[in-house]
């Protein structure tokens, strides 16, 4: 028997239609899931675009005021992909109102707000998710386990790097992306919050860190009314507030090192997203624009020793949901399609599965962290 769970998304922009995309997938992929999505209600401020978003995908209500979503009964578990500075309010009210959460990183403008949303949920018993897409990869799923099992030896260091040029052209609109009271750390929270989830999820907790940031678009143009994407605008000039990158080296608790690199201002590079973990046996390297293949070395040759391709298949990950073989190509909507499985099958069970609220703290304590270091050109410890 499947019974129907009534969700909600809060904020429609791009990622607001990545999860309602995903929510329609489920049932396609994960047939078996004792929980069917039902789409109840769509929030969002910019008007027309709820309207817009029920007519295209079925929603039985729209909203321009999230807390009618919250005082809902027929909303048991809501999306929340609204701009970072509403993270906290939205999450902790969702929480409190007794709805589930699956909420994209970096959840809030600092540690603080990712722990008042995580306490929120525990307190109310309800089961989160937290976008965090890229460990859902099964090529990063096989690369936990390769190195879990020491077939690269004892890690010695890794990189990790997230390079874009979403943000490059000059004539990008100032959105609230690019202000600290809105956006909060500017690429930390964009791109940086995988890195450092990725970073644990590969090798475990970090120590200490220290970070060097830099903008290097100084000014952009304030837009002349709602935007969706990384639009362009001609408007009046004003500051942009928040960091366009950052470079940051990394010590494990386990003693591993690290190096992580994030920057959205990266001409000629389009979602250059991937690591390179080294062992004293081997290693094994990722790139998300190559999502279903493993460089691997292992052996016991050490010196010149060679990378095959691994392209991984139904038995890693949750590919077999949606290829039946290996180098058949995934892409990064199933990514999302895997995150609200995981969240609706963390609801039907009562425990969690794959990146949670608490995966957010460890997360924005690692951003936190970047930013006292950059401010004080010091190592510092990573706290929470």
């Amino acid at each position: 028997m499947v019974d129907t769970l009534g969700v909600a998304v809060v904020g429609f922009g791009w990622m607001g239609r990545v999860h309602t995309q995903a929510y329609a997938r489920v049932p396609h992929h994960y047939p078996r899931l004792p929980l069917r999505p039902e789409l109840v209600t769509v929030a969002e401020d910019v008007p027309g675009r709820a309207e817009e978003a029920a007519a295209q995908f079925g929603f039985s209500s729209t909203t321009r005021d999230w807390r009618e979503v919250a005082a809902d009964p027929r909303v048991k578990a809501v999306s929340i992909t609204a701009p970072n500075f509403l993270h906290r309010e939205i999450g902790v009210a969702m929480a409190e109102a007794g709805k589930h959460i699956w909420i994209e990183k970096p959840v809030g403008l600092t540690a603080e707000d990712a722990r008042a949303v995580a306490d929120a949920a525990a307190g109310a018993g309800v089961q989160s998710a937290v976008g965090f897409n890229y460990r859902n990869a099964p090529a990063v799923e096989a690369a936990r386990e390769l190195i879990s099992s020491g077939e690269i030896g004892a890690v010695t260091h890794v990189r990790v790097r997230l390079l874009s040029d979403y943000a490059a052209h000059p004539q990008g609109a100032l959105t609230w992306r690019f202000e600290r009271e809105r956006g909060g750390s500017g690429v930390l929270g964009d791109l940086a919050s995988h890195g450092a989830d990725l970073a644990r999820f590969l090798l475990g907790d970090i120590a200490s860190l220290t970070a060097d940031t830099a903008v290097f678009v100084p000014e952009r143009a304030r837009p002349t009314g709602a935007t969706a994407g990384h639009t362009l605008a001609t408007g009046t000039l004003g500051p942009v507030e928040n960091e366009d990158y950052v470079s940051c080296l990394l010590r494990f608790t386990s003693g591993a090192r690290g190096v992580l690199e994030a920057c959205r201002v990266s001409v000629g590079e389009q979602n250059n997203y991937g690591f390179e973990v080294h062992g004293t046996k081997g290693a094994v390297f990722w790139d998300f624009r190559r999502m279903g293949e493993l460089g691997v070395s292992r052996g016991t040759r050490y010196q010149d020793q060679p990378v095959s391709t691994v392209y991984v298949g139904p038995g890693d990950g949750e590919f077999g949901a949606f290829q039946p073989g290996a180098a058949n190509a995934m892409g990064y909507d199933d990514l999302k399609v895997v995150e609200a499985y995981r969240f609706l099958r963390s609801v039907a069970e009562g425990r969690p599965y794959g990146a949670t609220l608490e995966d957010a703290v460890h997360s924005a304590a690692v951003l936190d962290a970047m930013s006292r270091s950059a401010q004080s050109g010091a190592w510092v410890t990573v706290s929470g």
